[in-house]
């Protein structure tokens, strides 16, 4: 009878053990265009950008005063990101068999000219940009926004 729910017993431990896959992390656009110094910071590791990088949510983008940064989104949105800027992506998802999603990208210093994609075009206000002190909902343009330090 021991070895019996010994037997049962070994696989369900071995079972509540098992550790999950981490999750898989999706691209959600490339750099295409970088001159100058461009850093990503991704968690706490800090690593240059390259032409064709994929981007990921949650990316920091950091320029030097040498630095630019042109980014395509999956949907086609695009940032160009100026000099001495600074510029977090909080949330990205975009499904585009529907063609809907949403972003929130954070302008914390510099300048960044957007022009929206796909996601504007179905849905009106899914795209937001965030500085210190302002959200803009956007509902389809070209536009460049400014933050000083």
């Amino acid at each position: 009878m021991a070895d019996r729910m010994r037997a049962l017993l070994v696989p369900m431990i071995v079972v509540g053990l098992a550790v999950p896959a981490a999750a898989e992390t999706v691209a959600i656009g490339k750099a295409k265009i970088v001159s100058g110094t461009v850093m990503v910071v991704r968690g706490s590791a800090k690593t240059p950008v390259k032409v064709g990088d994929p981007l990921n949510e949650h990316d920091v983008f950091e320029t030097s005063a040498d630095g630019s940064l042109g980014i395509t989104f999956t949907d086609n949105t695009s940032f160009s990101i100026g000099p001495n800027s600074k510029v977090a992506i909080d949330t990205y998802f975009f499904d585009p068999k529907n063609l809907k999603g949403n972003m929130l990208a954070q302008l914390r210093k510099g300048t960044m000219m957007v022009r929206t994609g796909e996601l504007t075009r179905q849905q009106p206000g899914s795209v937001k940009i965030k500085t210190p002190r302002t959200v803009l909902g956007v509902r389809g343009t070209t536009f460049v926004v400014s933050v000083d330090e």
